[in-house]
């Protein structure tokens, strides 16, 4: 379903983010992804959707590889591949409504994602997506009327509401206290079990990835050392990662 051959990031032609990476997740799997700071953990997921392109190696979504396509085509590809960011990238002066209904841009015309509008089947599906995350009662409060972990919530489910098949997200809970970041854990391990969303997840926090995620990749300076289930990530282990 999502294939990384031999995925090479470079950043200025000279350093190296992520080391030749072979990687297969399966349609449904609940990946979390760890290491140090500057181990690769940011650049190998934002390579599955090319917000960074690999210096080398192929990306496969579905059998295609996707380094290879248009940018209508990679447009199209990215609806079916949804983004959550450490720092939310919610438009602040922008309703709650609003900023889910931009998780339908990407199945818009450029003449009606300027303009934003929207059809009542969008309107249906953000709200649905809302109560998902069960925020209805905040839909048409400003985003910065919010807190934290409401606005996690939100940047949830916008990406729900592009419906797709893929959910990356990058250090999703680093910034919130433990009692929250619990709760949009919940949320992740929702939406993978219900609706067999596939979750690529990187966190900093190793006990929080042992009890979500069923699948750990440990990275260190760009390279896979660690790829198996959380149950069998022992403290050996964690040193080879981390020290």
């Amino acid at each position: 379903m999502l294939k990384l051959e031999n995925i090479t990031v470079l950043y200025d032609g000279k350093v190296l983010a992520v080391d030749n990476v072979n990687l297969e997740v399966k349609q449904g799997e609940f990946v979390g992804i760890i290491g140090s700071s500057g181990s690769g953990k940011s650049s190998l997921l934002k390579t599955i959707n090319l917000l960074v392109r690999p210096y080398k190696g192929k990306v496969l979504v579905d059998n295609v590889d996707v380094t290879g396509l248009s940018n209508s085509q990679l447009r199209s590809i990215r609806k079916s591949i949804g983004f959550v960011f450490q720092d939310y990238n919610l438009i602040d002066r922008s309703t709650v409504i609003d900023n889910v209904l931009v998780g339908r841009l990407g199945y818009k015309s450029s003449f009606k994602s300027i303009f934003g509008i929207f059809s009542d089947e969008d309107y249906e599906r953000a709200s649905t997506a809302l109560r998902q995350v069960g925020l209805s009662e905040k839909m048409f409060e400003r985003a910065d009327q919010l807190s934290g972990g409401q606005k996690q919530r939100v940047a949830i489910a916008k990406t729900l509401c592009q419906r797709p098949k893929i959910i990356l997200a990058d250090e999703p809970v680093s910034s919130l206290d433990v009692s929250t970041s619990q709760t949009i854990m919940d949320y992740f391990k929702k939406v993978n079990e219900k609706k067999n969303i596939t979750i690529m997840i990187n966190l900093h926090d190793v006990n929080l990835a042992k009890k979500y995620c069923r699948r750990i990749i440990g990275l260190k300076n760009g390279k896979v050392v660690y790829d198996g289930s959380a149950g069998d990530l022992r403290d050996e282990l964690l040193e080879a990662i981390y020290l």
